[in-house]
């Protein structure tokens, strides 16, 4: 009982050994090789796109999509407010500036107040050139508005899909949406290759764009020219070979959190103040879905008679991870000068909201102990067989 339960930890099996052992073999053990070129054509078939390219982090395929979409110095781009810093620090990479958009009740960027940012900035003369908007824990955000009025305003969309790999929003994959995707292999995703990434996109001229800065801009002769800044951002073929063995577990990984979000939510159906944050969207099927990423809950502490935080400690008391939902960007003491459009949805959310131990590798034996934690932290809820 002395093994610490986490949020999310690494899924990985002989398969993952047997594929690490393979690339170490083939003597393709720097940057790229044929298990990064196999990784790309599988990922990008099953994000429903024409190109892939795998990356280092997630960052820097955000990092790289912007730069060839053509961000750059004094340049505006609104993002999600409620998401990881990765984002916004991407766009301040390029010299560009993060204008930051609330949430609307699901955790992901209000429209309304994208409009209203977009409709603001143009009258004060300072037109937006991109939209990045943020998967909150896994769902997909509403493309289909978010694409309209970013036509309207003439901007373009780079999608920041970290989280959501695995999930649909009316039939498309979570990676399918916008002029290009980034994704994230980290170590606390549903599939991992360690660290990395990888941008996606239908557009055969991004793509190649991305795969020249990423190895460090070098002219295609015999001595090393560049006329570009370039980046070392290029995937490693190991990770690539760890990717693909992860590629093909990823369905049945995300079906294994699906039962937890179940579970959960049967655990809390009693506990007054409690919610499973982003239901109905997500354990009951159809052709729109989260991934199951994280499990999240909200706290009415008036009516629960106890905090997000305290249910926090409580857990942690019990060496399992439970984590505060992120801290929303406009709140953050390096962006303190960012201009943000907000109502404050997303600092209640922050304030109310906990993320669960949710991870595929998690045994019933690890489920009981959440389960009696849980119910010794909040005094009386019923605990699962």
């Amino acid at each position: 009982m002395t093994d610490r339960i986490y949020l999310s930890s690494p899924d990985v099996t002989e398969l993952e050994e047997a594929a690490l052992v393979r690339a170490i073999r083939s003597g393709w053990v720097a940057p790229l090789g044929p298990e990064v070129d196999a990784f790309e054509a599988e990922l990008a078939a099953y994000c429903g796109r024409q190109h892939a390219v795998a990356l280092s982090s997630g960052t820097a395929a955000l990092h790289l999509g912007l730069l060839t979409l053509g961000i750059g110095p004094g340049d505006l781009v609104l993002t999600s407010t409620m998401t990881f810093a990765a984002t916004a620090n991407a766009i301040t990479y390029t010299g560009a500036e993060p204008v930051f958009v609330d949430a609307d009740e699901s955790g992901n960027m209000n429209p309304d107040l994208l409009e209203v940012a977009f409709a603001t900035l143009r009258a004060e003369g300072r037109p937006v050139k991109a939209v990045v908007p943020v998967d909150l824990l896994g769902k997909v955000v509403d493309h289909e508005r978010i694409a309209e009025i970013a036509a309207r305003y003439g901007a373009v969309v780079l999608s920041d899909a970290a989280e959501s790999l695995g999930a649909i929003r009316n039939g498309r994959p979570s990676a399918a949406f916008g002029v290009a995707a980034a994704v994230s292999f980290n170590g606390n995703k549903i599939m991992t290759t360690s660290g990395g990434g990888a941008l996606l996109t239908d557009d055969a001229a991004i793509a190649q764009r991305i795969r020249y800065l990423a190895t460090q801009a070098r002219q295609p002769v015999v001595h090393y020219e560049h006329t570009d800044i370039g980046y070392n951002y290029r995937m490693s073929n190991i990770l690539a070979a760890l990717g693909r063995a992860q590629l093909s577990r990823l369905d049945a990984m995300i079906e294994r959190r699906r039962q937890w979000r179940l579970d959960y939510r049967d655990l809390f159906a009693d506990v007054p103040g409690v919610t499973i944050f982003g239901e109905p969207s997500g354990a009951d099927g159809g052709d729109t879905r989260d991934n199951f990423w994280l499990t999240s809950i909200l706290v009415d502490a008036d009516a629960a008679g106890f905090t997000a935080d305290d249910l926090r400690r409580d857990l942690a008391a019990s060496d399992i991870e439970a984590r505060p939902l992120w801290k929303p960007m406009h709140a953050q003491q390096v962006f303190a000068g960012a201009r943000a459009f907000v109502d404050g949805t997303s600092e209640g959310l922050f304030r109310t909201g906990i993320s669960l131990p949710s991870g595929s590798v998690l045994t019933d034996d690890h489920w009981q102990r959440v389960t009696d934690a849980i119910g010794v932290a909040i005094g009386g809820v019923r605990v699962l067989a």
